[in-house]
């Protein structure tokens, strides 16, 4: 009897979005480096730990070939994101626009994580976790390396961000969608709500204590 075909093909959108998250959080890593006032390596490091951080930790969890470590496309362009992102005047920037390239990294990496989970045949529940994990880890490493307070302490709506993508996309899939549109979905219902919490200012309710 043929084996069940993979759930999740990954593909041209989920590729599309690994780059696209990549290339967001790459540019919100150097614009930490060039609001510091650091030299270049710095923000191509800065851009490259928090372009590929959430990436690598994904593969590492689920047992995949590291993406970067097997073409050097990812780091190419860290490298070149970090470099432009440098050279541009600070002020030429939006004042919240580590934040809005946060949010669109954020939205994609947790589709393309939760993608390529399914795609190994991992149950939908620890796909979705796997989506979030990696899509907020980005951001943690590139908080945590900078000295700033991580912004999974600031009670935002970015964790449930993350969430709201990685299950719109599982769900769709699951419904039999087709990858390409429950990518764009997912990716745009995380953007969304988190964009929303970045303009609004929403968040949910603290512990009381």
């Amino acid at each position: 009897m043929a084996s069940a075909a993979p759930l999740v093909l990954v593909g041209p959108i989920l590729d599309t979005l690994n780059f696209t998250g990549i290339a967001v959080f790459a540019v919100s890593g150097a614009l930490v480096a060039a609001r510091r006032r650091l030299d270049v390596i710095a923000a191509i490091f800065f851009a490259t730990v928090a372009g590929i951080g959430g990436g690598t930790l994904r593969d590492v969890l689920s047992g995949a070939p590291v993406g970067w470590m097997h073409s050097p496309a990812p780091l190419v362009l860290c490298v070149l994101v970090g470099v432009c992102a440098w050279l541009l005047p600070t002020r030429i920037w939006p004042e919240r626009a580590l934040e809005w390239f946060d949010a669109a990294g954020l939205a994609a990496f947790a589709v393309v994580g939760t993608g390529k989970a399914l795609d190994l045949d991992v149950a939908p529940l620890p796909a979705v976790a796997m989506g979030v994990i990696s899509a907020c880890m980005g951001g943690v490493i590139r908080d945590v390396v900078a000295g700033v307070p991580s912004i999974l302490l600031r009670n935002e709506l970015y964790i449930t961000a993350a969430l709201l993508a990685s299950g719109v996309f599982t769900g769709l899939v699951l419904l039999g969608t087709g990858t390409a549109l429950a990518g764009v979905a997912g990716s745009a219902c995380g953007f969304t709500l988190r964009a929303a919490a970045i303009h609004w200012g929403l968040r949910l309710p603290r512990h009381r204590g």
